[in-house]
């Protein structure tokens, strides 16, 4: 493929990466609102939320055969377009039990569509020999950014409905550009990395699979994190420190600011320490930094933890994805975001159950003890070459 095709492919996956997390942002930072509107409680929330990644986990078993079928591009202009229009649903209900309902739709884009664009990335990572997945997770993270500081502004004044109902205007408009530079570009084959075109005689070996899986439970220590504090942040926040909505909503804001920070500098970090000493280091400081979040005295405070917490977990999934991926193409990384994702349908009811028994501080602690998991796991597969 030609470098400005490369060039193109680029930016129109780097456009659906920035408006997934702009999406995805908008919804969260209305969760205290829609906890109000259908007047849940922190379990029964708890149980609601996980809609979304529980059909997110079953869309994404079921993508990487979607992906090598139809080819990832069609696959993620297709889910980015149900992931738009189903981001307006949650604010027209009024109890969990049907929030829980119309979040399984949105789960089914999400699940998809990240693994579509994921497998994308993947492969152009393969062709242009650079470790440039931390820039796609990048965009995503500053496409979360703004969506949380939007959130932050209109939270005082705009209803969740038009406030919801307007990300599905801005992300259809933005889709039909970016799908449409999408589609002009061909998907990257086998041969395109320099490699052979699968076959059933060369499926992943059971050593592979397992590493796969393996990869893939560093994935579900950082989703974890990531949805424990776009879920539960904000509102540990207002209902804990006294914050009012719109700083409540900057908490995921800081969160993914410092996730931004971390995977623009996540190339550079790559090429210098490596795969495994990034994982270390970024793992550490997700441990030290949740711990100051959940038990800090003020909001400030805590937005600070938020922060530190969020530079941690900055590259971990997106070196994760790449390492399954490059051992096992589109079924590999839907693997390991299957798994990655599981660990969001974990975190809501986990965290929510042990804010029922004990307190949500305490429950956020969680997040530092599978961040120290993820670090550990990326000690032991120190050895492991991906190619």
């Amino acid at each position: 493929m030609p470098g400005t095709d490369l060039a193109r492919l680029r930016l129109a996956l780097t456009l659906f990466f920035a408006l997934d997390g702009f999406v995805f942002a908008g919804w969260v930072v209305r969760i205290p609102a829609i906890k109000e509107q259908t007047g849940a409680s922190a379990g029964a929330l708890g149980l609601a939320l996980p809609g979304v990644s529980a059909e997110a986990v079953v869309t994404m078993a079921l993508t990487g055969r979607l992906c090598r079928r139809y080819g990832s591009h069609l696959v993620t202009v297709v889910c980015a377009v149900l992931l738009r229009l189903s981001v307006g649903l949650p604010p027209l209900t009024h109890s969990a039990p049907d929030l829980g309902t119309v979040l399984l739709l949105f789960g089914a884009a999400y699940g998809g569509i990240n693994v579509a664009f994921n497998s994308a990335a993947v492969d152009l990572v393969a062709v242009l020999r650079r470790p440039i997945m931390p820039s796609f997770h990048a965009a995503f993270s500053l496409g979360g950014m703004v969506g949380a500081g939007l959130g932050a502004l209109v939270a005082g004044f705009l209803s969740p409905t038009r406030h919801l109902w307007g990300l599905t205007a801005v992300g259809l408009l933005v889709t039909a550009v970016a799908g449409r530079m999408l589609l002009r570009c061909e998907p990257l084959t086998p041969a395109d990395r320099g490699r052979p075109e699968p076959s059933a005689a060369h499926r992943p070996s059971g050593r592979t699979r397992r590493l796969v899986i393996v990869f893939g439970l560093i994935a579900l220590c950082t989703a974890y994190g990531e949805g424990a504090l776009a879920d539960w942040g904000a509102l540990h926040l207002e209902q804990d420190l006294g914050a009012s909505p719109g700083a409540a909503a900057l908490g995921y804001s800081c969160f993914a600011l410092a996730m931004t920070v971390g995977r623009l500098t996540g190339t550079t970090l790559l090429a210098r320490l490596g795969r495994t000493r990034t994982v270390l280091a970024g793992g550490s400081t997700a441990t030290a930094g949740m711990p100051l979040g959940a038990f800090a005295p003020s909001p400030w405070a805590a937005l600070f933890g938020y922060a530190v917490t969020g530079l941690g977990l900055a590259n971990l999934f997106p070196v994760a994805v790449e390492r399954a991926g490059a051992l096992a193409d589109p079924s590999g990384v839907a693997t390991a975001s299957t798994l990655g994702y599981g660990g969001m349908l974990l975190g809501p009811p986990a965290i929510g159950f042990m804010a029922d028994r004990f307190s949500l501080p305490v429950a956020l602690t969680s997040v530092a003890v599978l961040a120290a998991v993820a670090t550990v796991i990326g000690f032991a597969t120190r050895r492991v070459n991906t190619g």
